[in-house]
């Protein structure tokens, strides 16, 4: 799942390595994604991989999080809540292709 925030971008998927499905790896671009949604989460970094910093977390703290996100939204303009200029821009490429495929399935 990509979740893309007014301050953070993630990508959340099930962790291979349990079984009881209890615990996802949060995984982004920038540590500091993670942190903000998760501060207490132990990120760490893999090099060769496609999302540089990761963390461990238990599937219901990603629901509690998320959920309170939710219940914060307090903006009519989720582009113009963007403040970081780099996370703004990339937003905006997001923005560009899903409207591209929108037009493309009318």
């Amino acid at each position: 799942m990509w979740i893309f925030l007014n301050d953070a971008f993630l990508s959340v998927v099930a962790d291979k390595a349990d079984p009881t499905g209890e615990r996802l790896l949060v995984r982004a671009r920038r540590a500091s994604d993670i942190e903000r949604v998760f501060p207490e989460a132990e990120v760490f970094q893999v090099v060769i991989s496609d999302y540089a910093f990761r963390a461990w977390v238990a599937r219901q703290q990603v629901a509690e999080a998320l959920a309170a996100r939710a219940n914060a939204i307090d903006y009519p303009n989720f582009k113009d809540s963007i403040t970081d200029h780099d996370l703004h821009e990339a937003a905006m490429d997001v923005w560009g292709v899903m409207h591209r495929l929108q037009e493309r399935s009318r």
